[in-house]
């Protein structure tokens, strides 16, 4: 069963720009976020950190072990910089 909606009254133009302003405005929102110096800085936990690159803790391990990413210790506590977690990504061809 498809779903209609229907706009009454509303131009062809004034739909265009309702859509555009919404759009523009979440992506402001997003780069706002990503631009955050705070979350940008924060230290992850092993468990945030394989959350954030979507990997196993075994793989985040041996990442650090070959120094791909750059591990902080407190104690017995490990800790990474999102920044350095992001900054070790590579665009693929």
């Amino acid at each position: 069963m498809k779903k209609q909606i229907l706009f009454q009254g509303t131009t062809l133009n004034e739909l265009v720009e309702l859509l555009a302003e919404s759009n523009k405005s979440q992506v402001l929102e997003l780069f706002r976020k990503l631009n955050n110096k705070e979350d940008q800085t924060e230290l992850l936990t092993r468990t945030e950190a394989c959350e954030l690159l979507k990997i196993d803790s075994s793989t985040l391990w041996a990442w650090s072990k070959k120094g791909k990413i750059k591990a902080y210790g407190i104690s017995n506590r490990r800790y990474y910089k999102r920044t350095e977690l992001l900054e070790c990504l590579t665009p693929l061809k």
